[in-house]
């Protein structure tokens, strides 16, 4: 399935004898973040000498692959990308090269830019022209996207889904997520041990902002920064779910819902 077009309207025009300016968002803090990140690459472009957009390294759109593909696509000779890291929780630069030189690799050498990555990250508008005067071009032998650490399926004991849909993002999940992952760090847990993963929404929002644990199926409700490192020493490490935030698991029907009749589903005789 194609990647959608983006909500807001990119600011770079791709013009072929103008480089263009990547703003990547690295983490899904960034994403959240976009209105914010399209206003800044708007400035960029009236008041500097790029054309300026926005992209996403992992989980929001367009992806940094849909926005160099779009850029070259318009004929496009020069690129910069710029991390963008609001947060704590971002990977490291590194990444955003190795994504950048799998994509320059893929690219047919007769339409492929000259791409050039910063050699740190931003973490606020006032950093921009900081970064910009150190860049490193994309040789193509950077790191590949495959490793043999990234074989085999994780074996760790508990996977954690922290929400970050839109309510609970709006209360504040992104500070959650990052409690937990610095929690888990000082109780000497890897993603060997507990793997976190952020989601979109996983429902029960009037709990936001709400966490699951699997493979136990236990839910939680209203886990802040404080529950959550609760969370982590006592149900992740000691085994003990926390009663205190625990949502109930039992499905109870909606009053305008009607559960079918299952004999709805039986051949007549």
């Amino acid at each position: 399935m194609a990647e959608p077009t983006p909500t807001l309207p990119s600011t770079s025009a791709g013009h072929p004898h103008r480089p263009a300016l990547v703003l990547v968002g690295m983490s899904v803090r960034e994403a959240d973040a976009h209105d914010s990140l399209a206003v800044l690459a708007a400035r960029t472009t009236t008041e500097g000498e790029y054309d300026a957009s926005v992209a996403y390294l992992q989980l929001g759109d367009p992806s940094l692959r849909w926005e160099l593909d779009r850029l070259a696509d318009a004929g496009t000779t020069r690129i910069v990308l710029v991390g963008v890291c609001l947060g704590t929780l971002a990977p490291a630069n590194s990444w955003l090269r190795r994504i950048a030189s799998h994509w320059w690799r893929e690219r047919p050498e007769a339409g492929r830019p000259v791409v050039e990555v910063t050699t740190a990250m931003a973490r606020s508008d006032l950093d921009l022209d900081l970064v910009l005067d150190v860049t490193r071009p994309i040789h193509g032998a950077e790191a590949p996207l495959t490793s043999a650490a990234w074989e085999d399926v994780p074996r760790h004991r508990h996977q954690v889904l922290v929400c970050r849909g839109p309510r609970c993002t709006a209360l504040a999940s992104d500070k959650t997520a990052e409690a937990l992952a610095i929690e888990l760090m000082h109780l000497g847990q890897g993603d060997d041990d507990v793997l976190v993963t952020q989601t979109g929404c996983q429902f029960p929002c009037n709990h936001a902002p709400v966490v699951s644990v699997q493979p136990d199926d236990v839910w939680y409700g209203k886990a802040g920064p404080d529950a959550i490192r609760r969370i982590a020493r006592e149900h992740l490490v000691a085994g003990v779910p926390v009663a205190e935030h625990r949502l109930s698991r039992t499905r109870t029907a909606h009053p305008d819902h009607h559960s079918p009749d299952p004999r709805a589903s039986q051949e007549n005789p």
